[in-house]
């Protein structure tokens, strides 16, 4: 089994549950552990597999109550790094039908800094870039796009998620698209939401979407559609794989509970390469991906939430 190695931001999601999707009128928040690629480590970890997490928090309790909240879920954090910069805070309201409305306060995970070892470590591993903070400047910009060099020069499998959030771009959107382009480009499986596809390609419809993505040059594409399962592209086919019937109540972390799942699947096999022929095997991952995202969906908090092998399986 492959280890994957997971790039990104560790924060803290302070959650307003069952107050409406308008941060303006929340009153009461309970403190949960987030960040994009630490939720997919975990997910990883969760399910069995070998996870580990690349990033920084703060020397605070916050920063504390993370390091231990991924610990205790096996997750590898001999790279997580710790800086005099407060930890990175987020801000989340949720109505009803798990829909949301959140607030970034940044802090360490920006103070990232570039460690020369990890380059042997994911030789021949898994790199998953998925940060939503990756290209807002800070060492951590540049220390992103130098794991992503190491990745291309290493035999190391690419799976990269731009996770765009209006709020941290601010009608800024041509850079973040100029920012993601190489990464699609060069990584070999890519997770978008359908909103990511289309801004990122300029087509309305996704299956057009996909055509220009693929023209890049990833390989294989995966699109999220919620409760519509998740669009599946190669150049073996193309179709929407369904998901199950949930009820929702917070959808944080689901499509980091799919792409987690996903790259667990990935990692146990004998030959990666054979994912790229093998188009039904592929849509067989992705079915169950769908599932733990699902799951996830129906608790409170992403990484509490996330679910393992066995509630996989029942």
């Amino acid at each position: 089994m492959k280890k994957v190695y997971c790039v990104g931001e560790l924060l803290i999601d302070f959650v307003a549950e069952k107050q409406g999707n308008d941060l303006s009128k929340a009153s009461l928040f309970t403190k949960k552990a987030g960040g994009a690629p630490a939720n997919v480590a975990c997910a990883i970890s969760k399910l069995g597999g070998k996870g580990s997490f690349i990033g920084c928090v703060g020397n605070d309790p916050f920063g504390n109550f993370l390091s231990r909240i991924l610990e205790d879920i096996n997750v590898d954090i001999s790279l997580l790094q710790r800086s005099d910069m407060f930890t990175t805070l987020a801000f989340v309201s949720l109505a009803e039908d798990g829909e949301r409305d959140f607030v970034f306060s940044r802090g360490a995970d920006q103070e990232l800094t570039y460690d020369i070892s990890v380059k042997n470590l994911i030789e021949n591993n898994m790199l998953h870039l998925g940060a939503a903070t990756s290209f807002l400047g800070g060492t951590l910009e540049n220390t992103y796009s130098r794991y992503f060099f190491d990745a291309l020069t290493h035999n190391t499998f690419i799976s990269f998620d731009p996770n765009y959030r209006g709020d941290l771009w601010k009608g800024n959107d041509d850079a973040f698209i100029k920012k993601c382009t190489p990464f699609i480009e060069k990584a070999h499986l890519c997770k978008f939401s359908a909103e990511e596809a289309q801004l990122l390609s300029g087509k309305k419809d996704l299956n057009e979407a996909c055509d220009y993505l693929h023209e890049i040059g990833t390989r294989i594409i995966t699109i999220t559609l919620g409760g519509d399962g998740t669009l599946l592209s190669t150049k073996n086919g193309k179709q929407i794989i369904p998901s199950i019937n949930i009820k929702p109540v917070d959808t944080t972390g689901a499509g980091d509970a799919f792409i987690g799942c996903l790259l667990y699947q990935i990692s146990k096999l004998d030959d990666i390469n054979s994912i790229y022929e093998n188009y039904e095997a592929l849509a067989d991952m992705v079915k169950l991906a769908n599932k733990a995202g699902a799951i996830t969906t129906t608790n409170y908090g992403a990484i509490e939430s996330l679910p393992t092998l066995k509630q996989l399986q029942a």
